[in-house]
């Protein structure tokens, strides 16, 4: 039996995990666009990243002050677990008061601040069922900056690849520097509505410079990324080589008379965190 303190204990330290030390994969890539950058200002906005990122670990504070919206994605096999939600709930609650994060969770009408990070389906969970024997955790604290320049389009099947890459490209540039670039570009093709926002939100986990395993998806990826770097917005929006750090792309199968494109995008600070519990 998994309890739900161990569920508790996991996601606290998760979340504790994420918002204070960033993936190694997203760390070397600020460091590779750094050592790559000629321009002056993006050199120096580079160099502020990277000295922020190295006093957070060394103070154990977390990076930005907007420790983000609680997401979890869980993959669920074939084990006993005790009050899952309860787990969770409780693990982002303690997480907000001892790490801390800041409460940014509030009624949409009345903006009235719940204080805890947990609400009206707060935090967002995410399950995914599999066919094995183990529960896996993936907490990823999404920023609102970014969040805010996320987009969705309906598209006909005939704009085809062009339009997906024009679609993206178009969300990069109109976002420009509202969400803290380097950005991540998450892209859900297919599906309905729905389901493709939540894959390019999920395509959002992978790591930096990993290809999608399908051949025609993986020169999409390096397509668009390309293109989003030519656009030359650079870090913080103020010119340079590095726009985005990757674009990882994720398909599901759709109606035949429809083309879903969604794309959520990450700021710098591509922070997530995994833990694997067993019985």
């Amino acid at each position: 039996m998994i309890t739900q303190k161990i569920i508790e204990d996991t996601i606290f330290n998760l979340f504790k995990e994420a918002v204070i030390k960033l993936p190694d994969d997203v760390k070397k890539a600020l460091q590779d666009a750094y050592n790559n950058e000629d321009n002056d200002i993006a050199h120096l906005n580079l160099k502020a990243i990277l000295d922020n990122i190295e006093a957070a670990e060394k103070m154990r504070v977390p990076m930005c002050q907007d420790t983000g919206l609680p997401i979890v994605f869980v993959k669920l096999g074939k084990v006993d677990v005790e009050n899952l939600y309860e787990g969770i709930r409780n693990g982002v609650e303690r997480a907000t008061k001892e790490v801390p994060l800041r409460p940014n969770v509030v009624d949409p009408i009345t903006r009235k601040n719940t204080g805890t990070n947990t609400g009206n389906m707060m935090p967002q969970i995410d399950i995914e069922l599999i066919d094995e024997e183990k529960i896996e955790f993936t907490v990823f604290p999404k920023g609102i900056g970014s969040e805010n320049n996320n987009a969705l389009k309906m598209a006909l099947p005939g704009e085809g690849i062009e339009g997906i890459k024009k679609f993206v490209v178009d969300t990069v540039i109109t976002a420009g520097g509202k969400p803290c670039p380097p950005i991540i570009v998450g892209v859900g093709v297919g599906g309905s509505s729905d389901l493709a926002m939540k894959i390019a939100k999920k395509a959002l986990l992978g790591k930096i410079g990993e290809r999608n395993p399908d051949k025609t998806i993986a020169e999409l990826e390096e397509d668009i990324l390309s293109q989003i770097n030519k656009t030359g917005i650079g870090p913080m929006g103020l010119g340079g080589k590095t726009t985005a750090l990757d674009v990882k792309i994720l398909t599901a199968d759709t109606h035949t008379a429809g083309l879903p494109i969604g794309v959520c995008i990450q700021c710098w600070a591509g922070r997530r965190a995994n833990a694997v519990l067993k019985p």
